[in-house]
Order: C-alpha cells, then structure tokens, then sequence
C-alpha cells in the first residue's frame, strides 16, 4: 500500500500537472548529485503530505537538499533551470 497519494503540481501560471518524481531526479544529476542523492531528494518530496505542490515550493526543497549535500549544486542547478525554461520558451 502506498504511504502518499498521486500529487498535483501548481505550475506558476496556476496550470496543474501531475507530479513526476523523474524530473527531481533528472534536474538533481545534471546539477551534479549522484543518482542515489537524487532519488532521496525526490523521494522526499514526493512524500510531502500535501496532495497539491507549488512549483515554488519544490524549488525551495530541491535547492535546500542540493546546499545541504554540496553548496556547488544549487548553482548548477538554477543554470540548468534556466536553460531549459529557455529551450520552452523558444517551443512554445
């Protein structure tokens, strides 16, 4: 039995999506962070109680996790980030 329910992310447009802990991981390891760290920080907040998440929140835990393990990480984290908002934007 699960211990969590199926989350909703609140983007800050005030869309939802579905929550995908892959993500976390994904944006974790091109920070730096092995995939083991990675899967705990998502794992983590895939476990928050709350059924809706904003995304601001995530943000906040997922650069809180990264400084705690390596303070390099939260830096190439937001690079990251901002690439990829970049790359959507020319998408969208």
């Amino acid at each position: 039995m699960l211990d969590f329910m199926p989350k909703t992310v609140i983007k800050k447009d005030g869309r939802k999506e579905p929550f995908i802990k892959e993500k976390i991981v994904i944006s974790t390891v091109k920070a730096g962070a092995p995939v083991e760290i990675a899967r705990k920080i998502a794992d983590k907040i895939e476990k928050h109680p709350e059924e809706s998440i904003k995304t601001k929140w995530v943000r906040k835990k997922v650069l809180d996790e990264l400084e705690y393990h390596n303070p390099e990480w939260p830096k190439r984290w937001l690079n990251f980030d901002k690439r990829i908002k970049r790359l959507h934007k020319y998408k969208g």
